[in-house]
């Protein structure tokens, strides 16, 4: 289906959302990318539909009335909730996992058990619905110690615990549901593992896959990584932490055993896997998998891709054969998340955003929690507004450029790290 004059239906509202928008806009077989349900900023760029990422049926109708020809789902929500599954069952061509496939973000209780049936290195753990055999099992454990709701909780769900005490309250008020509701029905805690993380994210078509350039989050909302974990407060790629031989040994030993186990159980990896690695003394270990493409990394590693991601997403959707590698730029990229003073607490929403009308060509303004005002103009209306990204020929260039874009951009309560890429500079 390599036709001209593609119809594309991006799923969410996000800063990763806006980024696939902008990448899928620029393939010339596309003729239109529409968005559901999209935010402030992106209505000024694309037609966007105010659909709930949660209705599959709304969905699959849309899609059905728009005649479109890919659905690339974004957030894990409704990949969890079976949306591929209903459009697939509508013959309409969806980008992302099955239901099945997506347990491996939806269910942390079921990825750690598919990890250890399959001998892939990750935390030593336990999972737990009731208190008495998980405060149990506590005991044995060395502190830190790590406690997860093993549903969906928006990146939120993961503790670090540096007392029996405290990890003894997080499980107890997860089993009861009032930390996380139905997603800590069930409670995975595990050893806390040392070291410095990594993204790698694959695009895969069973066991096909290629990978994109691999990446660094910072998911603590203060400089020098301290205070509560966020969804993310920056980015950038590609990381001197992992080299090419580095890299092929991740994808010997936790890669190929992954898609290959997936497929032995029944089920064939057709999407974005992202798996987020710690790199110990010992070797990389899994830390999470995720089935989507992560945010805010998705705004750092697809300006880096040197060709039409299009042709690519749509052999994944069909579960065809892939090339074996991307051609990727000789550059480097970085995005600062621009997020309300508050966040990821209680943070004022509503407050107009005055950006620049033109940008250089080495940035780019991500639109993540905005929405339009009766006037026309776009406010924040959530934690994480924007994404400043900058691209260069050395991560000073790109560094520079990301930051001078965070200072050109106003809004009251704007907040961000000033040390986004720290680990990678004193590396250098």
């Amino acid at each position: 289906m390599n036709k001209e004059n593609l119809k594309i239906l991006i799923l969410g509202s996000g800063g990763r959302e806006h980024t696939l928008a902008k990448v899928c806009a620029e393939s010339p077989l596309v003729q239109e990318v529409l968005i559901a349900p999209g935010n402030g900023g992106m209505e000024q760029e694309f037609r966007t539909l105010s659909i709930p990422v949660e209705e599959n049926e709304k969905i699959v109708q849309t899609a059905k009335a728009e005649s479109i020809d890919l659905v690339v789902v974004g957030p894990e929500v409704p990949l969890c909730n079976g949306v591929v599954d209903e459009l697939n069952k509508a013959g309409i061509l969806a980008y992302g996992p099955d239901s099945q496939c997506a347990r491996l973000e939806g269910s942390k209780a079921f990825s750690k058990d598919f990890l250890a049936r399959h001998n892939i290195p990750t935390a030593e753990y336990g999972n737990f619905s009731e208190v008495e055999p998980a405060i149990q099992y506590l005991q044995s454990c060395s502190l830190p110690v790590v406690v997860k709701a093993s549903g969906l909780a928006a990146g939120k769900g993961v503790i670090i615990c540096n007392s029996k005490e405290e990890a003894e309250t997080e499980v107890k008020q997860m089993l009861s549901g009032n930390s996380f509701g139905i997603s800590g029905s069930e409670v995975v805690i595990e050893e806390f593992l040392e070291g410095e993380e990594a993204s790698l994210h694959l695009i895969c078509s069973g066991e096909e896959y290629v990978t994109l350039p691999m990446s660094q989050d910072h998911k603590k909302v203060g400089e020098g990584d301290t205070g509560p974990n966020t969804g993310g407060m920056g980015a950038y790629a590609p990381t001197s932490l992992v080299s090419e031989e580095m890299l092929a040994a991740y994808e010997k030993s936790i890669v190929r055993p992954t898609l290959a186990g997936l497929r032995e159980e029944g089920m064939n990896f057709c999407g974005t896997l992202y798996i987020g690695l710690m790199l110990t003394k010992t070797g990389p270990k899994v830390l999470e998998f995720n089935v989507r493409f992560g945010d805010p990394e998705t705004q750092v590693i697809l300006p880096l891709v040197d060709q039409d991601l299009v042709p690519i997403l749509l052999a994944s959707a069909k579960g065809e054969s892939l090339p074996q590698k991307l051609k990727i730029k000789n550059k480097f990229a970085m995005v600062v998340v621009l997020a309300s003073k508050g966040y990821p607490g209680s943070y004022p929403k509503g407050e107009t955003i005055a950006a620049p009308d033109s940008l250089p060509s080495s940035t780019l303004l991500i639109h993540a929690g905005t929405a339009a005002n009766e006037t026309g103009g776009v406010v924040s209306c959530a934690g994480r507004v924007l994404g400043a990204v900058g691209t260069g020929d050395s991560l000073n260039e790109a560094q520079t450029a990301a930051y001078k874009l965070c200072e050109a951009v106003e809004f009251p309560s704007k907040y961000y790290r000033k040390d986004i890429g720290h680990r990678e500079f004193s590396r250098l």
